[in-house]
């Protein structure tokens, strides 16, 4: 997974900026391992948090209930909905969050990641847990964010999906890096094949 509060200390860059303090508005968004969702609220809410930082209104726009609190809030309903018929969750917009098996609530976690308009979207094992046909689904929805011009770095372990979804791949083994290019060139990089049990398994 992406390292979180380790003791080393690195100035994180993107699109020529710092961005530790800023990262949502700055264009990077992420999913984690352990799906991370608000269970009790619904698919809508769930997808409207995601949007917090690109939301202009003020507190007392909307402490006072002006007409551009209202013009901002259907304008975002009108997003997270769209986002939510993206993965396949159109619908259900009004049902609670942990009523979801756990596919679509990975479907819905990259719904709220998507919804602050990232340029990079980090998805840490997003097929961790999932089933074959679930799986595929997932594959289908990586291609299509990648496909709408959102830049997606994927920390996956799950060999088909790595190689079914990527233009260029790094290969870890215990840490380091032994091979990084096409997924044409690590099919038949001979140290992965080694590390990651043969060729039916990066087939």
């Amino acid at each position: 997974g992406f390292a979180v509060g380790s003791g080393a200390h690195q100035v994180l860059w993107f699109n020529g900026r710092r961005t530790p303090d800023l990262v949502a508005r700055y264009g990077i968004s992420r999913t984690f391992q352990n799906i991370r969702l608000f269970g009790d609220m619904s698919l809508l809410e769930n997808v409207l948090v995601g949007m917090h930082a690109k939301l202009r209104t003020g507190v007392w726009s909307s402490l006072l209930r002006l007409p551009v609190f209202f013009r901002e809030r259907r304008s975002a309903d009108a997003a997270a909905l769209e986002l939510l018929r993206f993965v396949g969750l159109e619908g259900r917009a009004d049902d609670q969050a942990d009523s979801l098996p756990y596919g679509l609530q990975r479907r819905l976690e990259i719904a709220r990641a998507l919804a602050s308009k990232p340029k990079l979207l980090l998805l840490d094992e997003p097929a961790a847990g999932m089933n074959p046909t679930e799986t595929v689904e997932l594959m289908a929805l990586i291609r299509r964010i990648r496909d709408s011009g959102v830049t997606v770095l994927l920390i996956e372990h799950h060999m088909r999906v790595v190689m079914g979804v990527s233009d260029r791949i790094v290969v870890l083994n215990f840490g380091k890096r032994i091979a990084e290019g096409t997924p044409e060139e690590i099919r038949s990089d001979p140290q992965c094949i080694e590390a990651y049990l043969g060729r039916e398994e990066l087939g």
